[in-house]
């Protein structure tokens, strides 16, 4: 969909560009809000159907829609498939050389695009808000925004710039998202936006086709093997807590006959967009992984995930377990649990740099990751009661 075409309703656009007859719940009032330029905050689980709450605004809306996203490949994957089905998108990151930068100025400048993915560093750095003040902006979607939270479980820095978003565009409309965010971290989103009034709107967090599991941590292996072979050519993810085991395991699992490969932040960049590239095409079964991997990929049929190690709260876990039958078929998440994996955690925060509120809050956070762990009744009623909601 190019910018001079004719303006369609949100129905025809999810149908002409997306395929899809009908809106999944919460989707059509989302939008709908944002197409009356307000604000608010939508929760939704991976796999949930986000992107669509602010692509079709940005369809249906005049001007040019700037996306804030954290990950280059997750830019890089929602853009691809945006031109895919012939939407004028384009991102900007440190990915891209000076001349292919101003390639994508310029098609912004000259009213060519209707959604632009940026880093949160790359929007406040240089003259960049600036420039977006001379276009006309539909509106900003930030995405991962429980990032912006220090009460949350991925607070990054750069993201608490995107609070003067409101001050520098008024009358633009915010939409923020996430996957996981509990009821304080939800207020506090809000409140660094510059928009603690605006509405909320909470999908439902029960995922009922995964099935939860806990085994002991000894013998990891032979059980991963166990489990494997009861799920013969399913395609899955394995995270651990550290680069070297990721290599370690990947490299135990291709000798018992796998096809597995490892992932984390310090591999180069060619081998991180080989594996998921192969990942995608099913050329690699098993993905050894840290938490570098998973967000913002696109593979619906994912049938399992494993935590070979100890996830260090609620809201990781089921944001990772989430990468899992999205499809909505039956899909199984296995975890591993043993005192030192709680230890190693607790040794993490002890060691960290972060300030001593910052401490009270990741213990709080493992503590209740540790219970979940433990617990001898419905594990699925503990995490949705962690998200609020409660299960007939």
């Amino acid at each position: 969909m190019t910018p001079s075409s004719a303006v369609l309703t949100k129905e025809q656009v999810l149908k002409q560009v997306f395929g899809y007859d009908h809106f999944r719940p919460l989707q059509a009032e989302i939008i709908d809000t944002v197409l009356a330029a307000r604000d608010c905050l939508v929760l939704m689980p991976t796999g949930g159907g986000k992107s669509v709450c602010f692509q079709i605004p940005a369809l249906v809306k005049d001007g040019l829609a700037v996306v804030i996203s954290p990950l280059i490949a997750l830019m890089k994957d929602q853009v691809e498939a945006l031109r895919a089905n012939g939407v004028a998108a384009a991102f900007l990151n440190s990915s891209l050389g000076p001349r292919e930068q101003e390639s994508v100025l310029w098609q912004a400048k000259l009213g060519e695009l209707k959604l632009l993915y940026v880093a949160p560093e790359r929007l406040f750095s240089g003259s960049t808000v600036d420039f977006l003040k001379r276009l006309n902006i539909s509106l900003f979607a930030i995405d991962e925004s429980h990032c912006i939270s220090s009460w949350g479980h991925d607070f990054r820095p750069e993201y608490r710039q995107l609070g003067k978003l409101k001050q520098e565009f008024p009358d633009v409309p915010i939409i923020a998202l996430t996957a996981t965010a509990d009821k304080v971290t939800r207020r506090d989103i809000l409140k660094q936006m510059g928009v603690p009034d605006a509405p909320t709107f909470v999908a439902s967090f029960d995922r009922p086709n995964i099935s939860l599991t806990v085994l002991p941590g000894q013998k990891r292996l032979q059980r991963m093997v166990d489990f494997l072979e009861k799920h013969p050519k399913q395609p899955g993810i394995v995270y651990c807590l550290s680069r070297k085991t990721t290599e370690e395991i990947a490299g135990k699992l291709q000798k018992e006959g796998f096809r597995a490969e490892y992932y984390h932040a310090g591999c180069s960049p060619e081998h991180r967009s080989r594996v998921q590239e192969a990942f995608l095409k099913d050329d690699i079964q098993i993905i050894v992984a840290t938490i570098a991997f998973g967000m913002g990929i696109d593979k619906s049929n994912v049938r399992w995930v494993i935590h070979y190690n100890l996830p260090s709260n609620v809201e990781s876990y089921y944001q990772e377990i989430g990468r899992a039958g999205r499809d909505g078929t039956p899909a199984d998440a296995l975890l591993f649990y043993s005192f030192a994996d709680v230890a190693m955690r607790q040794d993490m925060i002890e060691n960290s740099e972060l300030p001593e509120e910052q401490k009270v809050l990741q213990r709080a956070k493992l503590a209740r990751m540790k219970q979940y762990a433990e617990a001898d009744h419905c594990r699925r009623r503990i995490l949705l009661s962690y998200f609020n909601e409660t299960v007939a």
